[in-house]
């Protein structure tokens, strides 16, 4: 790997990830750590910080809706539908959400049809779709592949979630999920959108990582983020 890639990689490391570029010591190093490429380990901090925000994201979204939790099997807290939604059952989908995954589940949680949980939809569907773009994996070696498309992909994807979030309503004209808004006071809250743009920037900033050093090109699709269909991942 050039030099100098490896010198952007880092910098763009330290930019992006709020919690910087851990190095490596004695402490923590892991043999695994030898089947690694550079890029790898970029790679490896990248998905651990998009599951962080995406956790972040779970939390805020059902503070925001606790009439969504109450839709849930009896029982149910955020902290179990966190474990549901950042398990190995996001693979096969969700028996609750009939199998669907991905863009499908993300679509059915601004369905007017639904009468389910649609936070557990939506982010099911947001963290199966990363999940997906990232090969199924949580960790990276050398000889394992990403396609820069599906990360370019996802980050377009991500850009249309938060416009329904922020405008899609139900036949009352209520939105279907609680997010931004301004308080009694005037004070906008935009912590979901800030939370929405790390994401997306990360998803960006991969996708960009992964093409220059795999010498590949990314196919950019003009797309409004107030469409209503999804790039495939």
């Amino acid at each position: 790997m050039r030099p100098t890639i490896l010198l952007q990689i880092g910098l763009l490391c330290m930019l992006m990830l709020s919690t910087g570029c851990a190095t490596n010591s004695a402490s923590n190093f892991k043999l695994s750590n030898l089947a690694k490429s550079d890029i790898d380990s970029v790679t490896d901090m990248h998905i651990k910080e998009v599951r962080k925000l995406s956790r972040e994201l779970t939390i805020k979204l059902y503070k925001r809706n606790p009439r969504e939790l109450a839709k849930a099997p009896p029982g149910t807290t955020v902290k179990k539908r966190i474990a549901q939604i950042f398990s190995n059952q996001r693979i096969q989908g969700f028996t609750e959400l009939n199998g669907l995954k991905g863009t499908a589940a993300i679509t059915l949680s601004f369905s007017e049809e639904y009468q389910g949980d649609r936070v557990f939809a939506l982010m099911a569907g947001i963290s199966s779709m990363l999940y997906s773009a990232y090969n199924y994996q949580d960790e990276f070696f050398i000889l394992d592949e990403i396609d820069q498309q599906k990360l370019y992909n996802s980050a377009r994807n991500l850009e249309t979630v938060s416009w329904q979030l922020n405008n899609r309503q139900d036949h009352t004209g209520e939105r279907y999920i609680l997010s931004n808004g301004i308080s009694e006071n005037g004070i906008r809250n935009l912590s979901y959108e800030r939370l929405f743009g790390k994401l997306i920037s990360l998803q960006d900033m991969m996708a960009l990582l992964i093409a220059d050093t795999t010498n590949r090109n990314i196919t950019r699709v003009v797309q409004s983020a107030a469409s209503m269909t999804f790039l495939p991942i």
